[in-house]
């Protein structure tokens, strides 16, 4: 008789009662409060009771006919006994505040002896036996092997004491009692003798069973003190049916009937009670469980690990042989091991990366919060010490305590294992799942270290035994599905909700975040583009902002399919979804896409079933407008709406900076004179200019260009004239060069163009046409005009120079040899008009001082003094004819 102490010393006690494990643990937790045991089914009253009593009158009438010639009192005294033993099969009398337990059949059983003999206590112990029937689930051999018990030892009970009774009234003189004769009280010593002994041989022998000899000895004591309790009682019975006679019986079942109304009366309400505290706890610990697995999916974690960590660490306890306490505080704790994750922030929870050491450390404080909280609730078990330190390692490197070794609870010990194993298993925001055997690898990598070594022992000896278990209880690791991959709608389960909501916060963090370090343009509009994907699904999503009349919007950044046909698209305020949210400011869903393409781009019309769109604002500024095309969704719900109208609103503000920033720039590189870029501007393209010029290894030219009478202007007509003839100048020299070519304001009335991919004898030609186009000009000025020359001169990369100031000395020196050339030929003419400049035949001769001269170009000697000089370097002049 394998089991529990309590329940092998019940089985010690009785026997005959035997009863299938969860009766037995039903009718003992009642006594507990009752000091009656019920050992019946939870009806009450089987079918069995109702054969047994309609059978039991038919007995006396059966053993009359048997031969067993008795009485009619005789046969009314057997008739009660049948009636009660029937009645009361089932109830175990318990003594108040011990454990000895007295039967009520035993008492009717030794009653029935006293005045029947063994024929008479073996009819109402087979009565009694087949009037139990309904109690055991299993009819076949545990109810037969019962029975056989309780008839036999009835059977040598009641042969004893006739045995014992011939003895004494024929062999042996005794004093006469009036009451109890005194061979009655003998007899009766020997008949509870032979009940003690047979108890014993119709079971196991004590001292082959596994329980403790002292534990099994005091379990004897208690039977046998409850068997002679009922032996006493049924001596009492006796006395009170001798002293009253048989009309006793009006009195004895009146009063047992109605007790055992009362009983179980009592004990159907008692049994409500067990059912609504044992309905409570299981609502508890599901609710307890509901919340645990919601704190866990703030960590993005699956709905099992709770769970898969409990049966993980109650297996391991188990075969610890832990104590019941401590199990209890296992099945808590595992449950409410991370509950302290309350006081971790969600953006440090969710992080996909490496979590910095000021994070590391804030998520220790879970484990002391943790506990903090449960100490508040006062589990009679260690719950709290099983949470604190769930933590901390083997080698005492742990937290949040330090604690090492054998000075960490078992049960925190235990945990720390499960718990890790369950959490290498399962995919996390910043891993994907490991599969069983790196987790089991893992574990033992770190016994002695990290983990008791002993624990994890167990814990790999027994793992396919619990996963099994986890697979019947279906929380297997194939079920565990990335919230990613769960519906938006309202219907997708509570975990899976709770993980969305938290991603979304972590998500909307981290875009504030980002979007808060981004100053550029292009790469808020990238990052805009990307997060509403994880949250809004599209195939193509356009960006709008608004021009600066406010009439139109153009896509400033594309994403998706057709992403090249819908650059640059314009939508006109007003026209189109698209439209109508940048002129109403509202957003629109679920209306026909092609309805932004009617105006434009109609051939890809049908390339989309689906479109939603939100206005752009930064304090309530509009700024443009957010719009997404699906081919496949027809409907975005309203969810998908919420989440773009968050995100824009986060990204209305970062855009607004970038396009301040963007303006800011342009400013900060622009002259506000002429609208040319500023020396900053020039030195920034320059940097991009290079780089290109050394990838393709194509040679670039620097001009330097300083107008000529510039100052005399100013000094005739005033600096307003001279700041008009400076911007109108600077356009005339910008429509000469190529779109793709560079002119700056360097300073006062000093410009700088960049010239890529051009070599020595091309810039020949651009001075020209630069030259002539200057000195045609001519400002009108109150009836008057004034006008200016210019002085070019040139420098190339990389002959002359491979940095940028390398570069500007080169050409400055030789535009400075320019202007000297032009002051001297003005001196010697005396005249300081301006003629526009000759044409590339004309050009005469180059003069080369050090270098070879320029191909492609027919040199002469100058023939006159009225000519153009272009000092391309230090060592090229080209001479043009012209008057300057």
């Amino acid at each position: 008789m394998d089991g529990p102490p309590a329940i092998v010393l019940f089985r010690l006690f009785d026997a005959a009662n035997e009863r299938p494990g969860g009766h037995e643990c039903a009718g003992r937790k009642r006594g507990a409060m009752t000091g009656i045991d019920d050992q019946t089914n939870s009806d009450g009253r089987g079918a069995s009771f109702w054969l047994s009593l309609s059978v039991a009158p038919l007995l006396p009438v059966a053993a009359y006919a048997w031969g067993w010639n008795i009485s009619s009192g005789m046969a009314i005294l057997l008739s009660t006994s049948l009636f009660l033993a029937i009645l009361l099969k089932g109830h175990i009398g318990r003594i108040p505040s011990t454990e000895i337990r007295v039967s009520p059949v035993a008492v009717v059983v030794f009653w029935t002896i006293l005045n029947l003999g063994a024929l008479g206590g073996s009819l109402v112990a087979a009565a009694a036996a087949l009037s139990g029937l309904s109690s055991y689930s299993d009819r076949g051999t545990s109810w037969l092997r019962s029975s056989l018990n309780e008839i036999a030892r009835a059977a040598l009970a009641g042969f004893a004491f006739d045995t014992a009774l011939d003895l004494f009234r024929f062999g042996v003189s005794v004093p006469d009692n009036p009451l109890v004769p005194t061979d009655i009280l003998a007899a009766a010593v020997f008949m509870l003798a032979a009940y003690q002994i047979a108890s014993v041989l119709f079971e196991r022998f004590p001292w082959t069973r596994s329980e403790n000899v002292i534990q099994n000895s005091i379990g004897a004591v208690r039977r046998f003190t409850g068997q002679a309790l009922a032996a006493a009682a049924s001596v009492i019975l006796f006395a009170a049916f001798s002293e009253f006679g048989q009309a006793f019986v009006l009195v004895v079942v009146p009063l047992t009937v109605l007790g055992h109304a009362g009983i179980r009366l009592h004990l159907r309400r008692l049994d409500q009670k067990v059912r609504q505290i044992a309905d409570a706890s299981r609502l508890h610990l599901a609710t307890v469980e509901a919340l645990a697995t919601a704190i866990d999916a703030r960590d993005q974690v699956g709905m099992g690990h709770v769970r898969r960590t409990q049966i993980y660490a109650l297996g391991i306890g188990a075969a610890l042989g832990l104590a019941d306490a401590e199990l209890d505080a296992l099945r808590a704790g595992a449950l409410l091991h991370d509950i302290g994750k309350l006081a971790v922030p969600e953006h440090i929870l969710n992080k996909p990366g490496r979590l910095t050491s000021a994070e590391l450390e804030k998520t220790k404080v879970h484990a002391t919060v943790g506990a903090s909280i449960l100490d508040k609730v006062g589990f009679p078990y260690p719950v709290v010490p099983t949470v604190r330190h769930h933590h901390e390692a083997w080698d005492g490197n742990g937290y949040p305590d330090g604690l090492s070794g054998e000075r960490i609870p078992i049960t925190a010990r235990i945990l720390s294992v499960a718990d890790t194993y369950d959490a290498l298993r399962g995919p996390r925001p910043f891993r994907a799942a490991v599969s069983r055997e790196d987790a089991c690898n893992f574990l033992r990598s770190r016994a002695g270290t990290q983990f008791d070594p002993h624990v994890v022992n167990t814990f790999l000896r027994d793992l396919r035994q619990l996963e099994s278990e986890l697979e019947i209880h279906g929380l297997g690791y194939e079920g565990e599905v990335p919230v990613s991959d769960t519906p938006m709608s309202a219907t997708a389960d509570y975990v899976a909700q709770i993980k969305r909501a938290n991603q979304e916060v972590f998500s909307l963090y981290e875009m504030a975040r980002d979007f808060g370090a981004s100053l550029d343009l292009q790469t808020t509009l990238e990052l805009l583009t990307r997060k509403i994907s994880e949250f809004v699904p599209y195939d193509t999503c356009l960006v709008y902002l608004l021009g600066e009349d406010g009439a139109n919007a153009t896509a400033a950044y594309v994403e998706g399919r057709n992403s090249g046909v819908l650059a640059d698209k314009r939508v006109v305020v007003g026209e189109g979804a698209t439209g109508y949210v940048l002129k109403k400011r509202k957003p629109v869903e679920n209306v026909d896409p092609s309805l932004d393409f009617a105006f434009s781009h109609a051939e890809i019309c049908d390339h989309y079933v689906g479109m939603a769109s939100v206005p752009l604002l930064a304090d309530d500024k509009l700024l443009g407008a957010i719009s997404v095309f699906s081919g496949k969704l027809a409907v975005y719900e309203e969810e998908h709406l919420r989440l773009l109208e968050t995100i824009s609103r986060i990204a209305g503000d970062a855009i607004a900076k970038s396009i301040r920033q963007a303006e800011t720039e342009v400013h900060a590189q622009t002259d506000p004179l002429t609208g040319l870029p500023n020396a900053r501007g020039l030195q920034i393209q320059f940097e991009k200019e290079l780089g290109r010029a050394r990838r393709s290894g194509d040679p670039m030219q620097l001009l330097m260009l300083d107008l000529d009478g510039f100052k005399a202007v100013n000094d005739t007509f005033g600096h307003k004239a001279g700041d008009t003839l400076l911007r109108e100048v600077g356009g005339i020299i910008q429509a000469e060069l190529r779109d793709y070519d560079f002119l700056a304001r360097y300073g006062g009335d000093e410009f700088v163009a960049l010239v890529p991919e051009t070599d020595s004898s091309d810039v020949i030609e651009l001075c020209a046409r630069i030259e002539t186009a200057v000195a045609s000009y001519a400002l009108s000025v109150d009836g008057e005009t004034a006008s200016v020359g210019v002085s070019v001169g040139s420098a190339c990369f990389p002959a002359q120079g491979e940095s940028f100031e390398q570069l500007l000395i080169a050409a400055d020196k030789a535009m400075y040899r320019t202007k000297a050339f032009h002051k001297q030929r003005r001196v010697r003419l005396g005249d300081g008009t301006n003629t526009p400049a000759a044409k590339m035949d004309e050009v005469i001769e180059t003069y080369a001082t050090d270098g070879p001269p320029i191909s492609d170009v027919q040199a002469r000697p100058i023939t006159s003094e009225n000519e153009l000089v272009v000092e391309l370097d230090e060592s090229h002049i080209v001479v043009v004819n012209t008057v300057n």
